[in-house]
């Protein structure tokens, strides 16, 4: 088992959680602790070389990342170890044009990212974080930006409005009941030019030097260990900021140069589909591991053959006030360890080869392996690991830790289960 203990591991978590609303927020704070750690950033426009031991790690887009352990033997005598999981939430992102006025108010105009559990964004205190462009003297430079205070709410209707909502649900208007309030509006002068002006005092520039911005709402409320003993963690994007904490965390603690190749790759766009420069189904993996695959040309399909991936996305755990939504043999727990995820149609690449694999890893480490399966008459998802698996023909196997409330403003999740994926995935990457 791994020597951090469970709870200080959930707390390490709740800080890249903190540090991390949006996935550039992410990858900067995973740039942090690579680069205190020893890695070297190399850039893709760059010739790169790298040898056995060499720590690096390479960015994309702003929210993607891929790092590494060179191992002692080259990829195509010991392969590639590759976890795979991805920095994007499913949340609400501002439009080009950021506001709209209605009724005497300034409301922010937003776009529904990946898929929202729409009724749970309502009477919560949000605020804006993201990246943003500005005219600089060599050309657009790029400024994260995240104001740490409540901007804006997206207020509930009041019951008297609407009689019937307990009994039918919250219905919310995708186009028409989302806009946040950020504050009154008398009509005068542009709606735009204030939240251009807060922005661009946020960033230190000038209003009219902003050329273009990439903002999601979050919510301000820290995450926090809760229940009994401190068994939960809450929190918001924990779907799938903790499979990259996680993945992160295995690769940071391993101790010397394993005979494989270590590497962490981290999509953005997986909420929406992956179909981006950026995120699993482009060529961002291929490029790098070609790259530290080396000469000769045929380096890179014989270091395939010899490489697993572990594909690490949040699991269903199984819900108490909805146990029939599960499959009656396969309801995975809380704080019960890490989940095996299985589609026989592959909407999740594990198969018997890989899954065993990650079996004997869990019984060497006394770690308890779960399993998840979607009941027969309930659509499955999907994740990052049957695109992987397609692209580069490489094993791959669907893990995650169990939770409850995916893709809800705040979700929640067994503070013990994180040390104990991590310790998994160390010693997948350790090519154990």
């Amino acid at each position: 088992m791994s020597s951090t203990s469970p709870l200080n591991a959930a707390r390490d978590l709740l800080a890249f959680l903190e540090a991390s609303p949006t996935p550039f927020h992410c990858v900067a704070e995973c740039r942090r602790r690579l680069t205190a750690a020893g890695f070297r950033e190399l850039d893709e426009r760059d010739a790169w070389s790298v040898g056995p031991g060499d720590l690096g790690f390479t960015v994309r887009g702003d929210a993607s990342l891929i790092a590494w352990r060179r191992g002692s033997q080259a990829p195509d005598a010991s392969g590639f170890r590759v976890v795979g999981a991805h920095t994007d939430s499913p949340n609400l992102r501002l439009k080009p044009r950021m506001t709209r006025p209605s009724g005497g108010h300034l409301l922010l105009d937003v776009e529904i990212y990946g898929g929202v559990l729409l009724a749970t964004w309502a009477d919560r205190d949000l605020s804006i974080a993201g990246r943003v462009f500005v005219d600089g003297p060599d050309g657009a430079e790029r400024r994260l930006v995240r104001f740490d205070r409540p901007l804006c709410r997206i207020p509930n209707v009041a019951i008297h409005l609407n009689r019937t909502v307990n009994d039918e649900g919250l219905v919310l208007d995708k186009h028409k009941h989302l806009a946040p309030v950020l504050g009154l509006w008398a009509g005068e002068g542009d709606p735009e030019a204030a939240v251009r002006a807060l922005v661009a005092e946020a960033i230190g520039v000038a209003p009219d030097r902003i050329l273009g911005h990439d903002l999601c709402l979050y919510d301000v409320q820290p995450p926090t260990l809760s229940g009994l003993d401190e068994a939960f963690v809450h929190a918001a994007r924990l779907d799938n900021q903790a499979m990259c904490h996680a993945a992160l965390s295995a690769l940071l603690g391993m101790a010397g140069a394993p005979e494989t190749t270590a590497v962490v790759a981290l999509f953005d766009h997986e909420e929406c589909g992956s179909a981006s420069a950026r995120g699993a189904e482009g060529p961002f993996l291929a490029d790098v591991l070609e790259r530290l695959a080396g000469e000769p040309r045929d380096a890179t399909a014989r270091a395939m053959r010899r490489s697993f991936c572990l594909s690490a996305d949040m699991a269903h755990a199984l819900h108490p006030n909805y146990a029939d939504k599960h499959d009656g043999r396969h309801q995975p727990a809380l704080n019960g360890g890490p989940v095996v995820k299985t589609n026989v149609n592959m909407r999740y690449a594990t198969d018997a080869e890989t899954s065993a694999l990650f079996r004997r890893l869990c019984r060497r480490h006394d770690v308890p392996v779960q399993e998840f399966v979607s009941r027969a008459d309930l659509a499955c998802g999907t994740t990052i690991g049957p695109i992987t698996a397609t692209r580069l023909g490489i094993p791959t196997l669907d893990v995650g830790n169990p939770m409850l409330s995916m893709h809800s403003i705040r979700e929640m999740c067994g503070s013990r289960d994180q040390a104990m994926m991590t310790t998994v995935m160390g010693a997948f990457l350790a090519g154990e």
